[in-house]
């Protein structure tokens, strides 16, 4: 838990936009997960750096929670500090073909933003869920087109409260499903985006029919965190989940979809521990009989998956 000197500290430096002892579950979109030493909202990069600061005086351990997709919350909860830029939600056009968005702007404004402006090159994204900052951090995408395409530049600060720096594309270690290369804790602020003026009705069309496409084959209507598996090379996690008859299999409250095997929804009343049963049982099962390794794409707040 958050000591009570260092509550004081947070609660001068953000006052109500720190709060103590709140389930996760209340943040994540498998609506699992036990309680967060405390949850910080900072509304703007002095508050963040304050909050920081605080942080690194006291070691206390932070993580980055954006829109809580991709991410399961130990029934533990997590015992420092989670911080949260939903509000950080400015979009706009820097120059011709550039749009900057920040960590907190959600897929459906930008999506929105896009199709009003007519600027394509981020339809690939709609409908994957969450925030850029998180999108940037796992490298969102489709088979055909991810965030390393798109981005331009990215803007940091590391967990010290270190003035914010901005990177390059050819700055920036992408991977599949993963950023690396940056501080251990630190945290995406912004991105630019490269984009091309279009049509809004072209760039309506084409996200209409990608959102049709994952309408079709997602479970949207049940809490999920996305997909919790990558796709192995050449082939597809959810389609080796199947081959094993594990699709619609539960535990607790949890179970893995019937309409699409690498998701993991709540059902009602599921735990962490329920979720990260069918993730083992899918795990081993899948390598039992293929000899395929599936490597969890969901990431555990304060842990590796």
């Amino acid at each position: 838990m958050i000591p009570d000197g260092v509550r004081g500290e947070l609660e001068r430096a953000l006052g109500d936009r720190v709060q103590f002892a709140v389930p996760l579950s209340r943040h994540t979109s498998l609506r699992v997960g036990g309680p967060a030493g405390a949850i910080a909202a900072p509304a703007d990069r002095d508050e963040l750096a304050r909050l920081l600061d605080v942080c690194s005086r006291h070691d206390i351990p932070q993580v980055v929670l954006g829109s809580g997709f991709n991410a399961i919350a130990p029934d533990s909860g997590f015992d420092g500090v989670v911080i949260r830029l939903n509000s950080w939600r400015r979009l706009e056009e820097e120059a011709s073909g550039c749009l900057r968005a920040e960590a907190g702007v959600s897929h459906a404004q930008i999506t929105n933003f896009c199709v009003e402006r007519g600027l394509s090159g981020l339809e690939f994204a709609c409908g994957i869920p969450g925030s850029v900052g998180g999108w940037i951090a796992m490298n969102a995408g489709i088979p055909e087109r991810e965030m390393k395409d798109a981005v331009l530049e990215v803007e940091v600060v590391e967990p010290n409260g270190a003035a914010p720096k901005r990177l390059r594309r050819d700055e920036l270690d992408f991977s599949y499903r993963a950023l690396r290369g940056l501080a251990d804790g630190a945290l995406i602020l912004s991105a630019l985006f490269e984009v091309r003026a279009e049509s809004p009705e072209r760039v309506k069309a084409e996200v209409e029919r990608l959102l049709a496409k994952r309408s079709d084959a997602q479970p949207l209507n049940r809490p999920s965190c996305g997909s919790v598996f990558k796709n192995p090379p050449g082939d597809f996690a959810g389609r080796l989940i199947e081959s094993v008859g594990l699709k619609g299999r539960r535990v607790g409250g949890a179970e893995i979809s019937q309409r699409h095997a690498n998701f993991i929804t709540n059902l009602g009343g599921a735990t962490a521990a329920d979720v990260l049963a069918l993730i083992e049982e899918a795990q081993k099962q899948v390598y039992d009989a293929t000899g395929i390794r599936l490597l969890p794409e969901v990431r555990i707040l304060g842990r590796t998956a």
